[in-house]
């Protein structure tokens, strides 16, 4: 949950961005301004990959697939629903590698087929120097153990992680 003081800030980011990239003032921003946005956020942000490549065709897509009135341009909100869908995108992206990692280190151990059990929790935990009871461990999937099977799967780590 995020608090209203952060939700506020970050709208504020987004306005800054967003009036900074708006190139001509009108309080739209089209593909080629959003390309430029996207290329200076990437260029700054690191990482690997395309980050900060957008194509000309990939911008209109996504003003087009963003753009809720149908000029063929983003205003701001509709600026502030791609911005948060990519971001989205990214952490779902980066719990499937935390649990492909955690399940992977979990199995190495024994033979829990890719889920997180009470078992392999306590394992993990004690690599992070945390000891925790194999009692405690079912506990804490317990809280998240949607279909009661007694281990986590993508979805319930995912419910989990958020």
């Amino acid at each position: 949950m995020v608090a209203a003081g952060n939700a506020i800030d970050k709208h504020e980011q987004y306005k800054r961005v967003f009036a900074h990239f708006d190139e001509d003032g009108d309080g739209k921003i089209s593909g080629s301004e959003l390309r430029r946005c996207v290329a200076a956020i990437g260029s700054s942000g690191g990482g690997g990959g395309r980050v900060g490549e957008l194509t000309e065709e990939e911008a209109e897509a996504a003003v087009g697939f963003s753009d809720s009135d149908g000029d063929g341009m983003l205003d701001l909100e509709d600026f502030v629903r791609l911005v948060e869908a990519g971001e989205e995108e990214e952490r779902v992206k980066d719990l499937k590698e935390a649990f492909k990692m955690y399940a992977a280190g979990a199995a190495a151990g024994a033979g829990d087929g890719g889920m997180i059990t009470p078992r392999s929790l306590k394992r993990m935990l004690s690599r992070l120097g945390m000891r925790r009871s194999a009692t405690e461990c079912g506990v804490m999937i317990a809280e998240f153990d949607l279909d009661g099977d007694g281990a986590l799967d993508f979805d319930e780590f995912k419910v989990m992680m958020s």
